[in-house]
């Protein structure tokens, strides 16, 4: 069955969206010395490390990036397939820091949840944000992001594949549709 590919952001688009959610981002915390950016691997991680450059652009200030892998906190282990676990950076102890948690996709929230679960191994955060560059709908879970890049309501059989060039050749967002 062939599929549709439709592009939804271009690599403007995402440059544009990430200045935007770097201005909410700013907006929300105010002072920025207790915000640590935390990306989900894969893609969350390359993201929040651009957030951070844009952060820095506007407001000429860097702030901390961590990378988390949350494999071992996922409740669907046994129906993946077989992965390698990623390398997890938290550069600090998170009691009473500001974590933004920065992922590419939500859907369902199980990602968010395994997150959530394994960022309290590294302390206890005052407060956790969630920021998203896709939200495609279709929760399971009770959660809603603090900041949102693009809202898109898909179709359960539809998937979204966020490209970025840190790891991907080419930064772009496409709606993949499966045809009948």
């Amino acid at each position: 069955m062939p599929a549709s590919v439709v592009e939804i952001l271009s690599a403007d688009e995402i440059r544009r969206t990430l200045t935007r959610l770097a201005s909410q981002t700013i907006e929300k915390a105010g002072d920025l010395s207790d915000v640590l950016l935390v990306g989900i691997h894969t893609r969350g991680v390359p993201l929040a490390h651009m957030l951070a450059e844009h952060i820095e652009l506007l407001e000429n200030t860097r702030v901390a990036v961590g990378a988390l892998d949350i494999t071992f906190y996922r409740d669907d282990l046994d129906r993946l397939p077989t992965r390698t676990p990623e390398r997890t950076d938290i550069p600090c102890d998170l009691t009473d820091k500001r974590v933004v948690l920065v992922d590419d996709v939500i859907y369902s929230g199980r990602t968010v949840r395994a997150a959530l679960n394994a960022v309290h191994e590294f302390g206890r955060p005052a407060a956790i944000w969630l920021l998203v560059l896709v939200d495609r709908g279709h929760r399971q879970i009770p959660v809603h992001p603090d900041f949102t890049g693009k809202t898109l309501p898909t179709a359960k059989d539809e998937r979204v594949k966020v490209y970025l060039s840190a790891v991907d050749d080419r930064d772009a967002v496409e709606l993949i549709r499966a045809e009948a």
